[in-house]
């Protein structure tokens, strides 16, 4: 019976999704009350779906956005300090450096998307915490280094409790608006934030490489 009540909430999740992306005359709304059922703990991280506190698009969206942190977290939770700042090459940035990074690119979507605020829109305070490490080059070379890896994951966990806060409080309507405007052509929130999954997924690849070609991994 237990099973059998699962399979009906994906089959109406499925069904709610198809009529959302094929609503005729613009986007079919769902209610701003239509929160899924499902709830995705960490032993069951591998379920991509909706999540319980979200609506549904949102929910699907941040079972991906958990998968890849999980992901990227891996092979680095473990790293000393040295590892943490090693540089392959005099332009190369240190997996500890682009930690930060992607802290702070998250956070440049919570400017954008939740605060309203345009493309480099920092206040001072953001502009301290970020810019540094949302630029890397030179200058992160220079600073970024000497932090343990708990000081990196206080940071990717900060920025996300914020962004998982702020979902709660909107709905799948939110999340398709389109912005006209955007840089790289007409983009809605759905796509800038699964921008910020694909990101940590793109750094992924750098983090293994840099890892096979530790002094470290040698020994």
């Amino acid at each position: 019976m237990k099973n059998k009540h699962k399979n009906f909430d994906r089959r109406k999740f499925i069904k709610k999704s198809s009529l959302f992306a094929l609503g005729t005359g613009g986007l079919f709304v769902l209610p701003n009350n239509a929160m899924a059922h499902s709830q995705t703990s960490q032993d069951r991280i591998n379920i991509i779906g909706p999540k319980e506190g979200f609506t549904p698009q949102i929910g699907t969206l941040v079972s991906m956005m958990d998968w890849m942190r999980m992901v990227i977290l891996s092979p680095v939770k473990k790293m000393s300090i040295e590892d943490l700042d090693y540089l392959i090459d005099e332009k190369a940035n240190s997996i500890g450096a682009m930690l930060w990074h992607l802290a702070a690119t998250e956070r440049f979507y919570q400017i954008h998307t939740f605060e309203g605020k345009k493309w480099g829109d920092w206040n001072e305070e953001d502009k301290m915490n970020w810019n540094i490490a949302s630029g890397l080059g030179e200058e992160a070379r220079k600073l970024i280094k000497g932090n343990e890896i708990d000081f990196y994951l206080q940071k990717l966990k900060d920025v996300r409790e914020n962004t998982l806060n702020e979902f709660k409080k909107r709905d799948d309507e939110w999340l398709m608006e389109v912005d006209e405007e955007w840089p790289w052509g007409p983009t809605n929130n759905y796509c800038k934030w699964f921008h910020v999954c694909e990101h940590e997924s793109n750094h992924n690849g750098q983090f293994k490489f840099i890892k096979s070609r530790l002094p470290s991994a040698k020994k």
